[in-house]
């Protein structure tokens, strides 16, 4: 069975998107049976995962149109079942009750066929991204090295927590980890500080892996190509691999 993994910020920019296309291509390259899940009605990870936006997505799925499996395209890089910006209406046309469960629903049929499922979530606090918090078992959470990214980490909490009592019980943040982070600059320093202090009082683990600014990520997403193959040895990219690592030795296995 899969382990499920939403990655979430409320706040745009912050190299979600990126994170997963990179540890999603990282994770296959590894073995694993990965299937990436775009949730977000930009499509930017159907994009880089050089996925057809305009055939079925998740929206045919949530609306029960079309089951799961017929929604999940082979790409050269990861399997994945992409978005459009017919997503964007999903918070006005499901009201209805147990609306939050529709992507865990969704997914549960697909679990026995990988080991690892990333879902892309957009950045807002919606029914989108609680649906992806319902049916994940973590949450990962990258934050820019900026002040501002700072102020949505309580709220995404909150968010969690809501989650935790109704929805799934279950799920765990896995952590909090920077990108775009340059550890040698004062202020970086002043960030990361304060990142730790803030997490703490919310009981949120801030990994201790960072992701350093890489033009060769964004390079590689443009191509719709695996950043390991056109970038292996940036230092983003090597970044990436000590993350998966560091998330391996804290816990996070596939079930088999």
């Amino acid at each position: 069975m899969a382990v499920t993994i939403a990655l979430s910020n409320q706040k745009g920019g912050v190299g979600k998107t990126t994170s997963a296309y990179v540890i999603a291509t990282a994770l296959k390259e590894m073995g694993y049976r990965v299937l990436a899940v775009d949730m977000d009605p930009q499509g930017n990870l159907s994009f880089s995962l050089g996925a057809d936006t305009e055939s079925a997505t998740i929206y045919d799925v949530l609306k029960g149109e079309l089951k799961p499996r017929y929604a999940v395209q082979k790409s050269t890089l990861v399997d994945v079942i992409p978005s459009n910006i017919l997503l964007s209406s999903i918070e006005l046309e499901f009201t209805g009750v147990r609306r939050e469960f529709l992507l865990k629903e969704a997914l549960d049929s697909l679990k026995g066929l990988y080991d690892y499922i990333l879902i892309d979530s957009p950045p807002a606090l919606g029914i989108l991204t609680v649906n992806a918090f319902t049916a994940a078992d973590y949450v990962l959470v990258p934050m820019l090295s900026d002040i501002f990214s700072l102020q949505g980490i309580t709220q995404l909490e909150e968010t969690i927590r809501r989650v935790r009592n109704y929805c799934n019980p279950d799920i765990q943040i896995l952590g909090v980890f920077l990108t775009k982070h340059n550890p040698r600059t004062r202020f970086s320093k002043e960030v990361e500080g304060t990142l730790r202090m803030v997490a703490e009082d919310l009981q949120m683990p801030v990994l201790e892996t960072f992701i350093r600014e890489s033009v060769a990520l964004r390079e590689a997403q443009s191509l719709q190509c695996s950043v390991l193959e056109y970038a292996p040895d940036c230092n983003a990219v090597r970044d990436y691999g000590s993350l998966i690592q560091e998330l391996m030795q804290r816990g996070l296995k596939a079930n088999g």
